[in-house]
């Protein structure tokens, strides 16, 4: 199945951070990275007290469900330190899953909503995850790249990493 999944830091490196978790999303055994987008830099969408976040999106593909996807994600996220404080608030990094299986599966549960409920309200989450699958089909049939000039604006901006790293 493939999945989309969208990550995001603002702690401790925050362009490393995102890039540790590529890499590590890249290992694990039950998970194939297929692509992933580039990074972009975000205004906080919660305290504005926070420094700006890191965002990208990666398209895996799985036989994990749905659960064990979640569980394997907050694991990772776990495993980089991750504590929540507040909502909406800083984070070392954040994987969300947005879409698993495209126009196959809309899920609501408390623990899991796909696709994520906040996700067509994002810019941080649309605009990378439509450079990876520009024909995305939401499970309604409905394009994704429908949603993307509605959605919040949060000061994007895709990151050059020649020049982050210099």
């Amino acid at each position: 199945m493939e999945v989309l999944l969208a990550l995001g830091s603002n702690l401790s490196s925050p362009i490393h951070q995102v890039l540790k978790a590529f890499d590590c999303l890249e290992s694990h055994p039950k998970l194939k990275l297929i692509k992933r987008a580039s990074l972009y830099s975000s205004s906080p969408l919660g305290p504005q007290d926070q420094d700006d976040f890191v965002n990208s999106a990666a398209l895996v593909s799985t036989e994990l469900s749905p659960h064990e996807l979640l569980q394997q994600t907050q694991a990772l996220e776990t495993s980089f330190g991750r504590m929540k404080t507040r909502h909406w608030g800083e984070r070392i990094i954040d994987i969300d899953i947005i879409f698993y299986g495209q126009e196959s599966l809309s899920l609501k549960e408390p623990d899991l909503f796909i696709p994520h409920r906040e996700a067509l309200l994002r810019d941080f989450v649309l605009i990378p995850c439509l450079e990876l699958v520009p024909n995305w089909r939401l499970p309604s049939g409905e394009p994704l790249a429908n949603f993307s000039t509605a959605c919040g604006q949060h000061n994007l901006k895709k990151i050059d990493l020649n020049l982050a790293c210099s």
